[in-house]
């Protein structure tokens, strides 16, 4: 592991039994994560794309261990050394919540509406016992004024916010015990697009202030696009591109992030883009197809598409920082956008 990553993760799975009688007996596994590789660097903005029910927030949750991995390694440079978290025990886990945190997609249902402000962030301070009693109170008027709230505001409750205040707040408790990598899942898609750009640019001041990496889980390319250094993306539990952001948006290797790109508005009247219609729905993880688990919505499938499964590699002329799962990367000229 190289001093500037942060997090290597190899091979994760996360499977989810299927059951069925009144025996419960299992009867198959839902895929949702299935051999995930990919690292992380210190101070980067790593983003995770794809459509719902890709894996995206699965592989996030199963990085900060709210949910246990069903294979699989993620090698996280801890203060002490490199840690797996993958093989951690429950108990193991305590010093690991402090240097990874989650800023959760729903300010309504992330924040308990019966405590105060003042305890809903104090409340990991005080489970790692950070600070009591002045120190506390200080902490928590210091990390209310980073977000842009008032200090006055910590003995309101939730329901006295807006949403986008409310989502401040999350990023404040999840900023409370000084994390170095914070995992945020959709963080501003349930708000409106004015506070989109509010809540997308404090996640910048403060990722450059406090030199924090973020893994950020979003379906909107634009805001990717925005805010993140590079984009992985997902299809059905796999990573099926992975490369810098301007390199992905600028020059697509995989047919399903050349469907994903013609979906992003251009702020340009004159511009006319091929807009890409996938038929169907995203491949059922319990049962995907065979082969390329794109082939059955990709318009230039092969027959080995049918029935080989590709492997993410860098395709012939690309550099080693763009990897692609696809058979055909090396003779299809597909089309991007022009990154901002």
């Amino acid at each position: 592991m190289t001093d500037n990553l942060i997090l290597d993760v190899r091979g994760l799975k996360k499977h989810f039994p299927t059951y069925k009688g009144f025996l419960r007996r299992i009867v198959g596994y839902v895929r949702a994560v299935d051999g995930v590789n990919f690292v992380v660097r210190k101070n980067e903005i790593l983003g995770l794309v794809g459509e719902s029910g890709c894996g995206k927030t699965t592989t996030a949750r199963t990085i900060a261990r709210a949910l246990d991995p069903t294979a699989g390694e993620m090698l996280f440079m801890a203060d002490d050394g490199v840690v797996d978290i993958a093989k951690l025990k429950r108990d193991q886990l305590y010093p690991i919540r402090r240097e990874i945190q989650m800023i959760f997609q729903d300010p309504y249902s992330s924040l308990n509406p019966r405590m105060t402000v003042k305890q809903i962030i104090a409340e990991p301070l005080k489970v790692h016992r950070m600070a009591t009693g002045a120190k506390l109170e200080s902490r928590v008027a210091s990390l209310l004024d980073m977000v842009g709230l008032r200090p006055e505001y910590m003995e309101r409750y939730p329901h006295a916010f807006s949403g986008g205040q409310r989502q401040r707040i999350g990023i404040a408790r999840a900023l409370s015990l000084n994390p170095r990598l914070v995992l945020c899942d959709e963080p501003v898609s349930a708000l409106d697009m004015s506070v989109q750009a509010q809540i997308l640019n404090l996640l910048q001041e403060l990722q450059e202030t406090l030199g924090l990496s973020y893994v950020f889980v979003a379906h909107d390319l634009s805001v990717v696009e925005h805010v993140t250094n590079r984009v992985a993306v997902m299809y059905v539990g796999k990573i099926v591109e992975l490369a810098p952001t301007e390199a992905l948006f600028g020059k697509p290797r995989h047919p399903y992030t050349e469907a994903l790109l013609s979906s992003v508005p251009v702020p340009d009247p004159e511009l006319t883009l091929e807009k890409i219609m996938l038929l169907g729905e995203v491949a059922d993880p319990s049962n995907p197809p065979t082969g390329c688990h794109f082939h059955p919505r990709c318009r230039y499938a092969e027959d080995r598409c049918r029935t080989d499964t590709p492997s993410l590699r860098v395709p012939a002329g690309e550099a080693d920082t763009h990897s692609v799962a696809c058979h055909l990367a090396e003779k299809l000229e597909l089309n991007g956008v022009a990154a901002e």
